[in-house]
């Protein structure tokens, strides 16, 4: 309405004139601008996926928080991409609909999600191939603003509350100076003309998927069809080793959601520790990159049986890099917080020394030096503590079950750590791998506590009693392998991970 009255289309045969005359608006208040039109130089749009609106009638097909009314009607007001069958108009349908209503020069003044790196990516290439389709089509569509250049901090709430809610941009401002994420070689690959190349942009964006559809479906007026989906799926996954573990299923399960595709692989199916059958797979399935989640993680047999675990950490993992740098795949692999030895008092970052008080903390040490040396494009994460809802054998489901079960149970009091929550290491891991990050980084989630102390926050936000926890100096606890007493990771390449407390609220949620 208001471009409408700038550029003096409100007219008394307009279906806004009756509605401003009984809002007090005078005719000769609304002819003044049918006189004295004043048309903007430039429109600027701003367009996102929540923006299209469905209402409807029918409450029971929706949840009580969506239902509202205009004082004469009730109806629930949710997303369209949520509910329409059809999909979206999409930016190129709004965009068209925009210059033929104004023929007046255009800009798409923000292009930005709230998502995974991706998913930004595939949106900001839907907005950037529809704005250039109608341009060459003689729509006068001057600039595609890839907004917020530099993030943005609690935009999910329109900046209602302050929750420190980050959402990174074409830069990324979690480091010590602004990352540039993959949005910044796409960005750079369009201003000169050249077309993005990443394997991640053939997957159609979740706004065209099956999963958006939260509510039944109804069919929406086909007079404004969907945008067009992106082509196939594409041929090169991203391969997953350790099918078994509970790292490898946590990668398969989030890539499923974030719409990546990929190959789960067990042992059979790849042998890391033989460079043939690696080589096979690699030249068969033609991946973009490897995420290694398989290896050797019983830290106290690994006393026993030192020639294994430095097989499977090290040997194994040195030869899988060997072969993605021969096959010019990225690899993803991971480390430990064990290959510190706890003398610290303050967060252990990417470049403080390494002194392992184990044969597990050794096997990671060489895993790092052999992996980075064969393929030093591979980004290696160190972490720590996992702790999950989709397995039952990690430390705090282990816990709050023999809590609940009013089972005694024990834990020390004295090692600190900083547990990790295996979706954020997840969703962080593939953030960096889809920016082309390199080299060693520290994802754990923000914290320093004792393990007794985790079963103890875990156990009272889920309202459990924890007077059966019974806390105890590591040395009791009858451990063959020594621990350092303190393996707390913090970072000097970026604070990607939220808060613990924040952490273990989504894994109650999750787990219910």
């Amino acid at each position: 309405m208001s471009l409408d009255l700038l550029c003096g289309r409100i007219n008394p045969t307009h279906p806004m004139w009756g509605y401003l005359r009984d809002c007090g608006i005078s005719e000769t208040e609304l002819e003044e601008f049918l006189q004295y039109t004043c048309p903007p130089n430039i429109v600027g749009i701003n367009h996102y996926l929540t923006s299209e609106r469905f209402l409807d009638e029918n409450l029971e097909n929706y949840p009580a928080w969506t239902h509202g009314g205009n004082g004469r009607d009730k109806y629930a007001d949710v997303e369209a991409v949520r509910v329409c069958a059809e999909g979206l108009a999409g930016p190129r349908t709004l965009l068209k609909e925009t210059w033929e209503r104004y023929k007046l020069p255009l800009a798409v003044t923000e292009v930005h999600l709230s998502c995974t790196r991706e998913e930004q990516l595939r949106w900001l290439n839907e907005v950037w191939n529809a704005a250039q389709e109608l341009r060459n089509q003689g729509a006068d569509i001057r600039a595609v603003t890839a907004w917020a250049l530099l993030g943005s901090y609690d935009w999910n709430s329109l900046v209602t509350r302050s929750a420190g809610y980050y959402e990174s941009g074409v830069f990324d401002l979690r480091s010590s100076r602004p990352r540039q994420t993959a949005i910044a070689k796409m960005v750079r690959d369009l201003a000169t003309g050249h077309k993005p190349n990443h394997p991640l942009l053939d997957t159609p964006g979740w706004w065209h998927r099956e999963e958006r559809l939260l509510y039944p479906a109804v069919s929406c007026p086909a007079s404004r069809p969907a945008s067009p989906l992106s082509s196939p799926a594409s041929n090169r996954p991203l391969a997953i080793v350790g099918a078994t573990g509970t790292l490898g299923k946590a990668f398969a399960r989030l890539c499923q959601v974030r719409g990546i595709s990929y190959c789960l692989l067990r042992r059979q199916d790849m042998d890391i520790s033989n460079p043939a059958s690696v080589n096979k797979v690699l030249t068969e399935l033609q991946p973009w990159a490897v995420v290694n989640a398989a290896g050797y993680v019983r830290v106290d047999d690994a006393e026993r049986e030192p020639d294994v675990c430095l097989k499977v950490n090290a040997e194994g993992a040195a030869i899988l890099a060997a072969a993605c740098a021969q096959h010019n795949v990225a690899l993803l692999t991971f480390s430990s917080d064990l290959v510190f030895d706890g003398t610290e008092s303050n967060p252990y970052v990417e470049t403080d020394t390494v002194a392992p008080l184990n044969i597990y903390g050794c096997s990671k040490v060489l895993a790092e030096k052999l992996v980075l040396q064969a393929h030093p494009a591979s980004l290696m994460i160190r972490t720590s503590a996992f702790f999950g809802p989709w397995d039952d054998y990690n430390f705090v489901t282990i816990a709050l079950r023999q809590l609940s079960a009013g089972n005694t149970f024990v834990a020390a009091e004295d090692a600190i750590i900083s547990p990790t929550y295996i979706p954020d290491l997840v969703h962080a891991s593939l953030d960096l791998l889809v920016d082309g990050e390199n080299g060693l980084w520290h994802l754990a989630n923000k914290s320093a506590i004792a393990w007794a102390d985790l079963a103890r926050l875990a156990a009272e936000k889920a309202g459990v009693s924890v007077s059966n926890l019974i806390a105890r100096p590591t040395q009791e606890l009858g451990l063959i392998a020594p621990r350092p007493a303190y393996s707390v990771l913090g970072s000097n390449r970026g604070e990607l991970m939220p808060h613990l407390d924040n952490a273990i609220s989504r894994y109650l949620e999750e787990r219910n």
